[in-house]
This record gives structure tokens, C-alpha cells and sequence, in this order.
């Protein structure tokens, strides 16, 4: 009994240690960065970071629940062809569907599918890559109906080419782990085992399942995200993604936008993203930029800033997920095959428009 309480309390030492880590990193940016104010960090650091943790918290939940509840076949029927097609099988299927729910949600599910080994590495890395398509639908209401009245029909193309490099990637995953079977871990004839199909467990054993084991995942997922996101709201206090983006701006607009141009791209770095949709549509309706060239620069925004966003917003969820490791190669390679595909889009629309 004695051994069984020390190991539960040992799980959440890694927790202690790393709140202690991110408390010393808090009092040494109040006492040596400028403009860190107790007022400051409730409003931009620790409220942000509470919030962030709840919904992290809410999609591990639904992710055990799903799993617990016996849903995964059911949610696995409406993507079943297409990941069929790709090697990746109903479990992968499933994350999918419930990406376009929750980007979380899905992330914790191909965790755990993964660490009980009924998905391998590859399965888990694609089947990220490939949700990149829920997420664009998960967040196209919030931001169409703002950009397409701030920039019209440039905005429409712009969003038209997003999908098309969305569309692109997704379609190039799938072939890729269609010829690359030896990859991919399934079953033989891509179903999950009758036991797992049917069986339909009790409500109260899944509540019992997600009291024992949600507390120790999110704490498992704190202590990597919690220094992680402070550290990064430091060296952002500090300016280091203000000048990264400034040097890609400055880069970007002078290779291949005009001059003109250079004030809309560099709106489009700031935190209000929306800033440089408005930028646009303001030199679009001036006469300043053509419809082309508005949308060139939308993209070539999209390229340059969405990247260093991912990075200073993601990268701390990703790496609690998953792990430091593989969540960063996970992300880093994810903005890669994006911003590619993004370009090579781009290109085509410059070369025939």
C-alpha cells in the first residue's frame, strides 16, 4: 500500500518541478524585462494560459470518452474510404472526424491509440498532417465572413487557393501512405477487432476510467506546456518575433511584392491578424495594388507570418501532447509540407492569372 501511494505521488513530481521552473522564469522577466507588470501578465500571460489548459483539458475528456464509450468505429464510417486508401485504418479515421471538432481532441486520441500500439508512428505523424483539412474548416467561419468584406474578390481567391494547397496535401498524404504500406500498422482488413467494435461499456466504468487517468494526463501535459508558453510569451515580450517577422517581411515584399505592399504585409504580423486584410482591402480599393497583387500578398502574408504563429501559439500545446520531441517535429514539419504547398499554389495563380 505504502509503494502504491509513493509511485501515485512521484507522478506528479515532474509537475511540481516544472511549476517551480516556471515560477523562477516569471520573477526573472518581471526584474530584468521591461513592461512585465502584474497587470500585464494576468491579462496576456496567466489568463490566456488558464484558458488554454481548460480547453486542452476539455478535448483530453472528449478524446477518453470517445475512446471509453466505444464511438470510434461509428466516428470512423464518414473518412473510412479515403483512410482505407492511405494505410491509416478506422482509428485514424476517427481522429480525423473529431478534428473537425477539436483539434486537441483528435491529437490526444492518436496519442493513445499510438502508446497502446494500434497505430504506428507513421500512422500518427500522417494522420496529423492530414487534419490539417478539418482544422482550415474549424476555423473558416471565424475568419471568412471578416476578410471577405475587407477585401472581396481578392479575398475569395485567396481563400480558394488556401483550400486548393489544403486539398494538395491532403490528397499527397494519402498516396504517400498508400505506397508506403510497410509504414503503417493495421489490421488485415482495416477493421478493428470485433471486441473493440462492439463491446459497450458501462457508464459507470468510463467515469471511473476518466477519473483515474484525465488528472495524471493533464498533468503529464502541464508540465511541458506551462514553461513552454512562458517562455515563449518572454522572449515575445522581449522581441524576438517581432523582429523575425519584420526581416521575413522586409524579405518577402521586396522579392516578389512592390513597394506598395510592404506596409499590408507587415499588418498582417500583428497579434489582430485581421489588421492586414484591412491593410489590403484599403490599397486594393486606393488603386494602389490589382486584385493579382492583393492576393499574392495576402499569401506570401499567410506564408511568412502563420508559420512564427504556430510556433509562438502551438508549439507549447504540441509539445505537452505529444512530447517535446516529437511534437516539435510533428509541427515543424506539418508548417513545412504547409507553407510548400502554399507556394506552390501561389506560383501556378502568379504564372496564369
Amino acid at each position: 500500500m505504502a509503494s502504491r501511494r509513493h509511485k501515485r505521488k512521484g507522478d506528479w513530481k515532474p509537475l511540481v518541478v516544472s511549476l517551480i521552473i516556471s515560477a523562477v522564469m516569471l520573477v526573472a522577466g518581471t526584474i530584468w524585462v521591461e513592461g512585465m507588470t502584474a497587470g500585464t501578465l494576468h491579462r496576456r500571460l496567466i489568463w490566456p494560459l488558464i484558458r488554454l489548459l481548460f480547453f486542452i483539458g476539455v478535448g483530453l475528456l472528449a478524446g477518453q470518452i470517445i475512446e471509453s464509450a466505444g464511438w470510434t468505429r461509428s466516428l470512423a464510417v464518414l473518412a473510412r474510404p479515403f483512410f482505407r486508401f492511405g494505410n491509416l485504418g478506422n482509428r485514424c479515421s476517427a481522429a480525423f472526424t473529431a478534428a473537425f471538432f477539436s483539434g486537441v481532441t483528435a491529437n490526444a486520441m492518436l496519442l493513445d491509440f499510438y502508446k497502446e500500439n494500434r497505430i504506428s508512428r507513421g500512422q500518427l505523424f500522417l494522420t496529423n498532417f492530414v487534419n490539417q483539412l478539418p482544422a482550415y474548416f474549424l476555423h473558416l467561419p471565424t475568419t471568412f465572413f471578416i476578410v471577405i468584406p475587407l477585401t472581396g474578390w481578392a479575398g475569395a481567391l485567396y481563400f480558394l487557393l488556401t483550400f486548393l494547397a489544403t486539398l494538395l496535401r491532403t490528397v499527397l498524404f494519402l498516396l504517400y501512405g498508400h505506397f508506403h504500406p510497410e509504414m503503417m500498422v493495421r489490421d488485415e482488413d482495416g477493421a478493428m477487432p470485433d471486441s473493440e467494435a462492439h463491446a459497450k461499456p458501462k457508464t459507470q466504468s468510463i467515469w471511473d476510467g476518466i477519473r483515474r487517468k484525465l488528472p495524471l494526463r493533464l498533468a503529464a501535459i502541464a508540465q511541458y506546456v506551462v514553461p513552454i508558453y512562458i517562455f515563449i510569451y518572454l522572449i515575445n515580450v522581449m522581441g524576438f518575433f517581432q523582429w523575425a517577422q519584420d526581416w521575413l517581411s522586409g524579405a518577402a515584399a521586396s522579392a516578389f511584392m512592390p513597394v506598395e505592399a510592404l506596409s499590408m504585409v507587415i499588418l498582417s504580423f500583428a497579434a489582430e491578424f485581421t489588421s492586414g486584410f484591412a491593410a489590403a482591402g484599403a490599397l486594393m480599393d486606393a488603386g494602389v495594388l490589382s486584385v493579382k497583387q492583393t492576393v499574392m500578398a495576402l499569401l506570401i502574408g499567410n506564408i511568412v507570418a502563420f508559420p512564427i504563429r504556430a510556433i509562438r501559439h502551438q508549439l507549447p500545446r504540441y509539445m505537452g501532447i505529444f512530447s517535446p520531441k516529437m511534437g516539435t517535429q510533428i509541427l515543424l514539419m506539418g508548417q513545412g509540407f504547409r507553407v510548400a504547398s502554399i507556394v506552390l499554389v501561389g506560383a501556378v495563380y502568379f504564372a496564369v492569372a
